[in-house]
C-alpha cells in the first residue's frame, strides 16, 4: 500500500511541477516542454508562474504575514471563526505550513515553485533568445529559489550556530528539475548549513546577473539587484555572518540610493498612506495582486485586509492589535497611527484595525511588500551590534527613527540590541516578522494575554512536516517530538 501511495504521491508531483497549466498558448493536451520552452520567451512565461506562486494565501498572500504575528505577542484573535486559534495558544503542530502539495488556493507547497525555478535554470541556456532577458530570468529564477528556501529553512529548521541538541536538519535540497518518473525520487533531509549555503550561492548569482530597479516604482514587482542584495543581508544576519551581512545591507542602500541618515526612506507624514500606494514607496521588492488574480470570493474570505480591518462591511476582521504592543509604542511615533481603534459586531471589547491593509485596490484588493527599504537599516544596526560598532549600530536605528517621528536613542549595550529588536517589532507589525526575529536570536517567544511563552528550547519552535510526507518517504524524518 506504502508503494502504491508513494507512485499516485510521484505522479501527483510531476503533475502540479509541469508546466502544462501555466501557458495558453496551445492545446494542454498538445502543448509539450519544447513546445512550451522553444525560446527565452517561454521560459519568462514560467517566470511569472513562480512568481505568482508567492500570492498563494497560504504563502505571503496571507499566512508568512499573518502566523508569524499570531505566534509570537503582535497579534490576538478577537473572533473564534477556526483560523489562527491554535497558532495563538501554540498549541501543538499548530504552526506554518510551505511544504505539501495542497489544493487549497492553488497552492502546491514551495516544491511546486522551485521546480518551475529548476525547470528554468536547466533549459534556458540551451534556447535561443536576447541575453538580457535570458540573464533577468536566470536571475528571477535564482531569487525565487533562495527566497522559497529561505522561508522553509527558517520555519522547519533551526538557524546554524543556534541548534537545540545538535538538531541540524532543514528540508530536502533540490536543484535539478523533476520533469517525469525517471526524474522523480525521494531524498532526505539537508542540514541547515547545506541549505543555507545553497541560498546565498543562489543570491549571488542572482546579484550578478539581475537589472537594477528604483524603489517604489513598478520594477519592484521583480527581482532586482538590489532586492537579492538585500535578501542575501537578512540571510547573512541569520546565518551570524555579520561583517557580510553589513556589507550586503551598505550595498542594498547603494543600489537603492538610501543614504546613511535615512534620506529615501518615507517622511513622517507620508508613513501611513504609503501603505496604500502601490507599490509602496519603500518597496525593494513586492509582491503584485490584481483583480484577476482572485476568484470573486478571494478577498473576502483570505485576504489580509479581511483579516485586519473592518474597512469592508463584509470583512472577516478576526485579528487585532495585541495590548502589550499597542502599549509599547513611543509618544510621537507614527507608527502608533497604523492602528485606528473602532468597533466589532458581537464584541464589547476595545479593538483596532490595522492601517497597513485597507485593500486600497478596492475589493480587499492590495499589494502586500515582502522588503522594505527600512528593514536594511534593521539589519544593518544588528550586524554592527553584534560586531562591536555600537555607533554605527545607533547611527542606523536612529536614521529610521528621525523618519518615525523619533528622536535619537542613546541606549548602549543589551538595552542596545534591546533597542534593535523593539524597532523590528513596530516597525514590521503585520508584516511577518516577530516569530522569526525571535527564533533567529535564539530568544523566548514572547505572548501576549494569559498565553505562555514558547522557551527557545521548546519543540514547537520548529514546524512539524506534514505526516503524509513522512508516511511516503521513507527517508524523511520529522523534527524532534513530532515522531
Amino acid at each position: 500500500m506504502k508503494n502504491i501511495l508513494k507512485i499516485l504521491f510521484v505522479g501527483t508531483s510531476l503533475a502540479m511541477g509541469s508546466c502544462s497549466d501555466l501557458l495558453d498558448t496551445e492545446p494542454r493536451q498538445s502543448l509539450t516542454p519544447e513546445t512550451a520552452f522553444a525560446d527565452v520567451e517561454g521560459y519568462q512565461s514560467l517566470a511569472y508562474s513562480m512568481y505568482g506562486r508567492t500570492r498563494s494565501f497560504s504563502y505571503y498572500g496571507q499566512v508568512m504575514m499573518i502566523a508569524p504575528e499570531v505566534m509570537a505577542d503582535n497579534l490576538k484573535v478577537i473572533a473564534n471563526t477556526g483560523r489562527y486559534i491554535g497558532q495563538e495558544a501554540n498549541a501543538d503542530r499548530a504552526h506554518i505550513n510551505l511544504w505539501d502539495f495542497s489544493t487549497t488556493n492553488n497552492f502546491r507547497g514551495l516544491y511546486a515553485s522551485i521546480n518551475d525555478a529548476n525547470i528554468i535554470l536547466d533549459g534556458i541556456d540551451g534556447v535561443d533568445g536576447d541575453e538580457n532577458l535570458r540573464n533577468r530570468v536566470k536571475g528571477e529564477a535564482y531569487f525565487i529559489r533562495a527566497l522559497n528556501y529561505f522561508d522553509l529553512a527558517r520555519v522547519y529548521g533551526y538557524e546554524p550556530g543556534q541548534e537545540v541538541n545538535g538538531w541540524d536538519q532543514s528540508v530536502i535540497l533540490r536543484t535539478t528539475p523533476t520533469l517525469g518518473l525517471s526524474a522523480a525520487d525521494f531524498r532526505a533531509r539537508s542540514t541547515n548549513t547545506e541549505i543555507y549555503d545553497q541560498i546565498i550561492a543562489d543570491l549571488n548569482q542572482a546579484i550578478s546577473l539581475l537589472p537594477t530597479a528604483e524603489m517604489g516604482e513598478e520594477d519592484v514587482y521583480r527581482a532586482s539587484r538590489g532586492a537579492a542584495q538585500a535578501l542575501l543581508a537578512k540571510v547573512y544576519l541569520y546565518t551570524s555572518m555579520y561583517t557580510e551581512a553589513a556589507s550586503l545591507a551598505s550595498d542594498a542602500m547603494t543600489s537603492f540610493g538610501l543614504s546613511a541618515s535615512g534620506n529615501g526612506l518615507m517622511e513622517v507624514d507620508d508613513y501611513v498612506a504609503g501603505f496604500s500606494i502601490a507599490p509602496n514607496p519603500e518597496s525593494l521588492f513586492e509582491v503584485e495582486i490584481r483583480s484577476q488574480d482572485w476568484n470573486s470570493v478571494d478577498g473576502l474570505n483570505n485576504s489580509v485586509c479581511s483579516l485586519v480591518a473592518n474597512v469592508y462591511p463584509s470583512a472577516q476582521f478576526i485579528l487585532t492589535v495585541s495590548d502589550d504592543l499597542l502599549a509599547s509604542y513611543e509618544p510621537g511615533d507614527v507608527r502608533r497611527e497604523t492602528w485606528t481603534q473602532t468597533t466589532r459586531e458581537g464584541s464589547s471589547a476595545i479593538v483596532y484595525r490595522s492601517n497597513k491593509w485597507l485593500g486600497h485596490k478596492g475589493d480587499f484588493l492590495e499589494n502586500l511588500p515582502i522588503m522594505r527599504a527600512s528593514e536594511l537599516y534593521l539589519i544593518r544596526a544588528e550586524a554592527r551590534y553584534n560586531l562591536g560598532n555600537e555607533d554605527g549600530a545607533r547611527s542606523d536605528i536612529n536614521a529610521l527613527r528621525s523618519k518615525r517621528g523619533l528622536g535619537a536613542t542613546s541606549a548602549s549595550g543589551t538595552a542596545l540590541m534591546n533597542q534593535i529588536m523593539y524597532e523590528n517589532r513596530v516597525e514590521f507589525a503585520v508584516e511577518g516578522h516577530r516569530w522569526f526575529d525571535l527564533k533567529r536570536n535564539g530568544m523566548t517567544i514572547t505572548k501576549s494575554g494569559s498565553f505562555e511563552e514558547v522557551p527557545y528550547s521548546d519543540y514547537r519552535i520548529l514546524a512539524p512536516i506534514p505526516q503524509d510526507e513522512i508516511i511516503l518517504n521513507d527517508l524523511l524524518e520529522n523534527n524532534p517530538e513530532y515522531n
